[in-house]
């Protein structure tokens, strides 16, 4: 309509594999959002978007992207994956800013990253509409993706093997 309506997923989770610091490089990018998660600080609005007008969590209870490319271009860089939501997957290009690396007063690595997109709702199944009297969309098709990310790097796994040797007396 005539404003934006922001909402965010409280559960979620994003693992990003790399074998060095350039995620250019990136083996692994996988997101997920539990819809029943879903905040825009209206519970109607929420249970509406949780229904089978919108999201119909009890039979799609996650969202999941997963990253497939990054391509730097320029100071940005473009993610490509297959976002899945309902039933459906569509590949979307998501805008990538990356802000940074630091290592935090604890010793953590961590890395920054500022992401926009836009996803047209109803190649989702997302279809519900409704006017106003006024003849005025209620909703827009377009979604706006933005995320504030911070990873922090995690300690690789190593396997010590101890061996022990027994010398015998004579």
């Amino acid at each position: 309509m005539i404003t934006t309506v922001t909402g965010y997923f409280r559960k979620f989770n994003l693992e990003v594999e790399t074998e060095d610091d350039d995620f250019t490089r990136a083996g692994r990018i996988e997101f997920t959002a539990d819809i029943n998660s879903i905040d825009t600080n209206n519970a109607q609005r929420d249970t509406h978007l949780k229904s089978d007008d919108f999201f119909a969590a009890e039979k799609y209870s996650q969202l999941r992207f997963t990253g497939k490319k990054i391509q730097e271009q320029g100071d940005e860089y473009i993610l490509e994956g297959d976002l899945t939501i309902r039933d459906v997957t569509k590949p979307v290009s998501l805008q990538v800013d990356f802000t940074g690396t630091v290592i935090d007063p604890y010793g953590q690595v961590k890395a920054g990253f500022t992401v926009d997109g836009k996803v047209r709702r109803k190649e989702f199944n997302l279809t519900w509409d409704a006017m106003t009297e006024a003849g005025q969309v209620v909703v827009s098709n377009d979604i706006r993706v933005h995320a504030e990310i911070q990873l922090i790097k995690q300690q690789e796994e190593t396997t010590v093997t101890k061996e022990t040797t027994e010398e015998a007396q004579a």
